[in-house]
């Protein structure tokens, strides 16, 4: 006779039952109508998330289900949300793109919704099993995103690289993921970090602990797992290197986060090693070797790889003040990223179409002064130059590694944020110096829109400071 069994209540679900609703619907409104429906698609995908974020702030802190394996708690909340205004975002800034690159692809969207689902789960995930089951649904539906152009060989290629290495990561996750189970006998985080308080980490688990982060590290493009990130950026559609360079990054920031406090507290000294070391690494390289890049979402990859680095650097201070960095540094992150994706998706020419060359932007500030002066004001943040937002980021972080005694970590990174200066410098310098270049065609209103509130936020972020800090600062407190 079969026991009754009690299922879990679905309410903290809810935005991800909201989402994944969404995406079947309009899969299959797509599959039955025609190009011309994309745009119709992409506003009712952007709906489906705007619902998702409602759900998420009518649900009560505190919820587990599935037997503590999902959580919803106050850093599950900002992070989603956060994670949630970037893929709605970047299916806004497709619209007015697809009208005249011919990317009228009604299946962009719903995966974006997918990867959606994905991340928020990675973000709520209390358990090893949840966890790679939310990576890799975010996962599955970006490799299917890069390759969407089929008729680019650089797209596919990009997007088969992108498969063969995430299948190489999404491995070693597993394999630690088994070798923490077989150690501790426990998935769920807070299970793992009892066991591992009631006696020291045998050498099994601190093996599993180096696969996991090496797994992680893959899907925030931390040095040495970034050789993807380059090759990706720039092969993949200019709307998918958006995404790609914004809202998986929060979230598996949020997941990095949440692994090493919620299930390895007890062994902080261990995994704090790690991280370091990817943090110094990841901004040593993101410094040096975008230097000599010419082609602009090249050297957005190593961009990427440098702000990752920095935000790794809150990590390895352990303390609440280093979570609170990594919460606004990466809000501060996605926000300018999106908004200098919007400048790059607005470089297009009638007779060329989209260029991505550096010296195309040369004498912006001529041809088009208002795109010029904001993509100057992305640049100068993205750099931390102050008094714009992007300083204020790495000094939270900076600071939460000096209090930690971390100081030399502090110092590799004032001292690559400063090398990292130059390349930023060089583009402002070819937008305001060098003879200009053929105008470009005018920016769809939504890719105006986009550009004019980050540019805005980088200068004027002192109006939301407040309630933004409030909110990463109890964001923070979910750990301690």
């Amino acid at each position: 006779m079969m026991n009754h069994i009690d299922l879990p209540s679905l309410a903290p679900l809810l935005p991800e039952i909201i989402l994944a609703l969404f995406a079947i619907v309009l899969l299959m409104a797509g599959a039955f109508s025609d190009e011309e429906a994309t745009p119709t698609i992409s506003i009712m995908a952007i709906v489906g998330i705007i619902g998702a974020i409602v759900a998420i702030c009518l649900t009560t802190p505190g919820q587990t289900t599935f037997d503590g394996a999902y959580i919803v708690d106050g850093f599950a909340r900002y992070l989603k949300i956060l994670a949630l205004i970037g893929a709605a975002i970047s299916i806004l800034m497709t619209i007015g793109f697809a009208r005249h690159q011919a990317f009228g692809r009604f299946e962009y969207p719903v995966l974006i919704l997918l990867s959606a689902v994905g991340m928020m789960l990675m973000i709520s995930a209390n358990d090893m099993i949840g966890v790679y089951l939310g990576l890799e649904l975010q996962s599955l539906a970006i490799y299917c995103a890069v390759a969407i152009n089929r008729d680019s060989t650089r797209s596919t290629e990009a997007g088969l690289k992108y498969f063969v290495l995430g299948a190489l990561s999404s491995g070693m996750l597993l394999y630690g993921i088994t070798l923490i189970y077989g150690f501790t006998g426990a998935t769920i985080f807070p299970d793992i970090a009892r066991v591992l308080s009631d006696g020291d980490a045998s050498l099994g688990v601190i093996f599993g602990l180096v696969f996991v982060m090496a797994g992680l590290a893959f899907k925030v493009s931390a040095v040495p797992f970034h050789m993807w990130t380059p090759d990706v950026y720039e092969g993949a559609p200019s709307p998918v290197t958006a995404f790609l360079a914004a809202a998986p990054k929060v979230a598996a920031m949020a997941l990095f986060t949440r692994v090493v406090f919620s299930a390895f507290e007890p062994i902080s000294t261990d995994w704090q090693q790690i991280v370091i070391f990817l943090s110094i690494m990841s901004m040593v390289l993101g410094a040096f070797a975008a230097i000599g890049q010419t082609n602009i979402k090249r050297l957005m990859a190593y961009s990427s790889i440098g702000h990752m680095g920095y935000a790794l650097v809150g990590l390895a201070a352990g303390s609440p003040e280093g979570v609170t960095g990594v919460v606004v540094y990466m809000t501060i992150y996605m926000i300018t990223t999106l908004g200098t994706f919007a400048c790059i998706l607005g470089m297009r020419r009638a007779d060329e179409g989209m260029v991505e060359d550096i010296s195309d932007l040369a004498g912006l500030v001529r041809t088009k002064p208002w795109m010029a002066a904001a993509f100057t004001l992305l640049l100068f943040s993205l750099a931390g130059i102050p008094p714009l937002v992007g300083f204020f980021a790495k000094f939270y972080v900076f600071l939460a590694a000096v209090k930690a005694d971390l100081i030399p970590l502090a110092i590799i990174g004032v001292l690559s944020s400063a090398v990292s200066a130059f390349y930023y410098l060089r583009v402002i310098k070819i937008m305001m110096f060098d003879d200009p270049r053929d105008r470009f065609e005018p920016m769809a209103g939504e890719l105006r829109t986009v550009l004019a509130v980050a540019g805005a936020f980088s200068l004027l972020f002192f109006l939301v400071w407040t309630p933004i800090l409030s909110a990463a600062t109890a964001a923070a407190q979910s750990f301690f």
